[in-house]
């Protein structure tokens, strides 16, 4: 079985842009193919990491509606449509040398997310099989741990600013992994964009309250925002990048 990362916190603290370096360390010292999941309807990890994204669940579930009945969207003759399904599920895995690249996506105007998310738990399910690691950008809040999209965790990171309610946030996070009787090895915080590379005091009290161990601190780096202005993926920045160095460090002391 593949080890299983889920990264998760609010949203705007940075955690896709954590989980793409993540992703990256994780090739670059072998422990590939990894498999990167994007599991936010706002997806934007294929950007992290500089690819071209494939179509995602949520366009083949509008497919899937239409097809049989659209002849802009025809099953082939003689085909059965959960064939059919199957195969397109396959063109949906966007295949690289370190990694491939799974991305949930959204569905068309309102309407629930139920199936797209089952979509997305049975995927990873079928695939994780197939790689050492898997790891798992959750969308902002609480939404895929409630609803059970992955059936185990190994290890947990939770992303934070520098901001109490970040902190509560994560806290929340952790709380409902332990209610869901999820069980990861580990579960820590990772304190995303901190000036200098240091926390207040206001913020250690906070983590302490909500009971979380801290992994790591990630200093605030302008490179990041520079990069993301400009369409770079993170992934390009240099490597004596302060963040990618953090993150470093990070995964050495989860010991993946």
């Amino acid at each position: 079985m593949a080890h299983v990362i889920a990264v998760a916190g609010k949203g705007g603290v940075g955690k896709t842009t954590l989980c793409g370096l993540l992703i990256q360390h994780l090739c670059e010292t072998g422990k590939r193919p990894v498999l990167a999941v994007d599991a936010d309807a706002n997806s934007n990890l294929n950007e992290v990491l500089g690819v071209e994204a494939g179509p995602t669940l949520g366009q083949i579930r509008e497919e899937m509606e239409r097809a049989g009945m659209d002849v802009n969207t025809p099953i082939p003759v003689g085909m059965p449509k959960p064939d059919y399904l199957k195969m397109r599920l396959n063109d949906a895995l966007t295949e690289e040398d370190d990694f491939d690249l799974l991305i949930m996506g959204r569905s068309q105007g309102s309407g629930c997310y139920c199936y797209v998310n089952g979509l997305v738990q049975t995927q990873i399910q079928s695939l994780q099989g197939n790689y050492p690691y898997v790891v798992v950008d959750n969308e902002a809040g609480l939404e895929h741990i409630s609803r059970g999209i992955l059936p185990q965790m190994n290890t947990m990171i939770l992303v934070s600013d520098c901001s109490r309610r970040g902190v509560e946030a994560a806290g929340k996070i952790a709380e409902l992994v332990r209610e869901c009787g999820l069980k990861p090895d580990t579960m820590g915080l990772i304190v995303n964009r901190a000036p200098e590379g240091k926390i207040n005091q206001g913020t250690a009290e906070e983590i302490e309250k909500q009971g979380l161990t801290l992994l790591g601190i990630v200093p605030h780096d302008d490179a990041v925002y520079e990069y993301d202005c400009d369409g770079k993926p993170t992934t390009s920045l240099p490597e004596d990048s302060p963040v990618k160095k953090a993150m470093q460090d990070i995964v050495a002391k989860l010991g993946l």
